[in-house]
Order: C-alpha cells, then structure tokens, then sequence
C-alpha cells in the first residue's frame, strides 16, 4: 500500500531533475500541498493505491495550477456579474453530510458566455470550497428542471469531469442529477461514456419525489421541494478563516471513550450503533455528549430517513450536557435491507440553548464547512440464527413486496409518460414533414404552371 512519504520522495526525486519551462518554478502555495499528508493522502485513494501514479498525479495537478494560474484567481479576477447570475453556487449538503456545488443549468445558455471566464469561475468555486471544507468531498448538483437542448453545454460538463477526474482528488462523492428533461436524456448517455467507472456509480438521477434519498428535506431548496428558502447572493470569501486550524472530522477510530482535541462532541459508542429486537421492534441507541465550551446545535442524518425513525434527530446541548438518541427500524424493512446504511451527526457552535427555530436556521445556513463538526456511525443489527446455528435469510415480508410493486408501478409510469410524449413528438415531426412535402410540391407546380404560361405568351 502506498504511503504518503513515499509518494512525496518520488515527486521530489523528479523535481530535482528540473521543471520544464513553461511552466517555470510550481507555486509557494502548491509547494505547500507536497507537505500536507491528508492532501497526498487524497491522491493515493484517487490513483488507488499506485505511488507511482500518485507522485505523477501530484505533478500534474501543480503543472496545471501554474499553467492556468490557479492560486491568482479570487473575486478580483473573475466576472463578478457572471458569479452572480447564479449559474454556480454552493448550498446544502447530501445525506453524506458533502456540501453541495449546484449547477443551475437554465441559468446557462450555450454560447452567450465567455467559455475561458467560466472555467475560471469554475476553479475558484473548486478551490474555494476545497479551503472551506478542508478537503472533505462535495456532491455536484445538476439542477435541470425547466431546461431545454440550449441549456445543454458539453464543453462545460467535459470541463467538469476533467477537474474532477484529473486536478482535484478524491472530491466528488455524488453526481445528483435533479428533473432531467427526456429531450436530454441522450446527451446524458454520452456524459456516461466520459465518465470512469465508480464516477458512473455515483452518479443520482432523481426526482422532486425522489430528492430526499439523497438530500435530506431541510437540506434542499424550495424550489425542490425542501425547506430552505435560500436565494443565490454571493459573498466574497473570508479567507481569514484559513488562519484558524479547522476542527478535525472524526470517522470513530477511537475508542468508545476517546475524544480528540477541538471535537465538539463525544459519542458513546462513536463508530457502531447496535441494533437489538424486543418485542418484535429493532432499535439502536447512541449518547452524545458536548465537550465545547460553548454551547453546540446538532443535527442527525441517515442515508435512508425512510426506512429510521430518530428520536431526537436534532437539538441543542450546553457544555457538558448529554443526550441519548435513539433509533428504531421502522417496520416493513428488513435488516438485509438497511445493514448497510450510515449516520452522520453534525455540531455547530451556537451563543446559548434557548435560541428560537429561525435563529438556529440562520446559524446552520451561514456555517460553512470549517465551523462544523461531523461524526459517522455505521450500523450492526442482531442475528437471526436457527436451531443448528446457521443464519437464517429473511423472507420478504408482505410490507417490503407492496413497496416494491409500488415502485416499480411508479417506474412503469414514468416509462409510460415518456413514451406518450415520444409518441406527441414523433407525431408531430412526421406532420411537419408531410406539409413541407406538400407546400413543397404546390410550389414545384405553381412553378411549372407558370412556366407554361410563359411559353404560350
């Protein structure tokens, strides 16, 4: 496995040979990456594991950074009046607790913009947001209700996908893919075919019905159904923030007991909720304890809020004040169904316990991702075993085969409408293309017609 000391020695190894010019000399700040072990470690999960393509891809990505002048560009040297169009803009997170960079694709038309300023803007959007949430990944969100085929750019997607595929490591955990229109659906398929194989598996084609299983309800614009009623307004960047070391995300490495320096919370236990059965209910419990000095909001996430009923789900603690949360199975699903599903717990600084709804609203919409904490639990269900101690494979209940008839009635429909309106289309064409047959032969004739007349005069 490679480490990040190794991959380090490699790109060093190569910078004493030289550096080709152009470029010239990487950026001092760039420079800076080399020795950050969280940033090599991104590009060894990236190039999975390979150290030699890892030290390749470090060099890569600080050539390109000094090919395109990356560190030079801020609010000074970008289109300000584009940024604020609203066509890119950061808002909300996934289930997964990653901030989301959404595309408001009618906001864009092809062509009316000058390309080589939007991919600027593009970059300061990725390095903005990489400074902010400390390298933690970001979903990118593709709003495409009301858009039409001028609203399709490739050049733009294929931009996108080469940042991320390419300059910027292991940063992208969903591509949400929101009202695709079906006259877009082909292009689609071709965005498929630039995209590597786990990029395509990330990849969310979702719905207003279907949003929520993948952001949560408080996480989504009203316009999508949610409940933030969030309007685009850009604000520069604060870039003092860079100044303060951001709190450390714990992934529950620890012990039940251990709490790192800068966490706001402790969890009991901090890395698997068990799950026990009584009285045919299956419920989980976990505690949550504020080891701030000040007092702290959180908030809980599951990656299928359907299938969990949390008891709180969110709520305010004073400093070394706890909380017991508790989790059960909602019934119909079985435990085959959700072992696999995770909970994000997040915390945020807040002036005092007794804030209202609205200002605690305000608080979670103006944090960004240096101000929050977040903790992730997985899930351990018991064991059903039989008389001879082998494991028992749950049948399907009655519940769990109504949902998914219901499903697949809803896909059926979908599938349905779609192709009534490819009928209305293929329809349509096919009159059009019999009028201008017919306009086409009463010119021919009125010509010819005419042409006779002529001749006998």
């Amino acid at each position: 496995m490679a480490t990040a000391n190794e991959v380090r020695s490699l790109f060093e190894a190569r910078l004493k040979e030289g550096i080709p010019n152009p470029p010239g000399s990487f950026h001092p700040l760039d420079l800076e990456k080399v020795k950050d072990e969280k940033y090599i470690n991104r590009i060894i999960a990236h190039c999975e594991n390979d150290a030699q393509q890892s030290a390749d891809m470090l060099w890569d990505i600080l050539t390109w950074r000094k090919n395109v002048g990356a560190n030079d560009i801020n609010e000074n040297t970008i289109r300000l009046d584009y940024v604020k169009d609203g066509i890119f803009f950061p808002r909300g997170r996934d289930v997964d607790g990653s901030l989301l960079l959404i595309l408001k694709s009618k906001n864009h038309v092809k062509g009316q913009k000058d390309m080589d300023e939007i991919k600027k803007i593009i970059i300061y959007w990725f390095d903005r947001i990489e400074r902010e949430e400390n390298g933690r990944k970001i979903s990118l969100f593709f709003d495409m209700d009301g858009c039409g085929l001028s609203n399709m750019d490739m050049e733009l997607i294929k931009y996108l996908i080469t940042l991320l595929k390419c300059y910027y490591p292991y940063f992208l955990n969903y591509i949400i893919i929101y009202q695709m229109p079906w006259v877009l659906t082909a292009a689609f398929k071709v965005v498929k075919t630039l995209l590597p194989a786990k990029a395509v598996e990330k990849m969310r084609n979702v719905t207003k019905d279907t949003l929520k299983e993948v952001v949560a309800p408080e996480q989504a614009l009203t316009c999508w159904g949610g409940k933030d009623d969030y309007t685009f307004q850009f604000v520069p960047e604060n870039r003092s923030l860079e100044l303060t070391p951001p709190k450390k995300v714990t992934f529950a490495e620890q012990g039940d007991n251990a709490h790192s320096p800068g966490e706001m919370l402790r969890l009991n236990p901090n890395d698997i909720i068990v799950f026990k059965t009584d009285n045919d209910e299956v419920s989980g419990q976990f505690t949550i304890t504020n080891m701030d000095e000040s007092a702290v909001s959180f908030k809980i996430r599951t990656t299928s809020p359907e299938k969990f009923r949390v008891r709180p789900s969110s709520g305010t603690l004073a400093p070394g004040a706890s909380q017991t949360v508790l989790i059960v199975v909602q019934s119909g699903f079985q435990m085959r169904t959700v072992s696999k599903d995770r909970f994000l717990v997040m915390s945020v600084q807040i002036p005092k316990t007794d804030l209202s709804q609205k200002e605690l609203s305000e608080v979670w919409q103006n944090s960004c991702g240096s101000k929050v904490d977040e903790y992730r639990l997985k899930c351990q269900f018991p064991e059903k075993e039989s008389r001879n101690g082998n494991l028992l494979e749950s049948k399907p209940e009655k519940s769990e085969i109504n949902n998914a008839l219901s499903s697949l009635q809803l896909n059926y429909e979908i599938l349905n409408k779609q192709i009534q309106k490819l009928k209305v289309f293929q329809f349509l064409t096919m009159l059009m293309t019999i009028i201008a047959v017919v306009l086409g032969f009463l010119i021919y004739k009125n010509a010819n017609e005419s042409g006779n007349y002529c001749e006998r005069i």
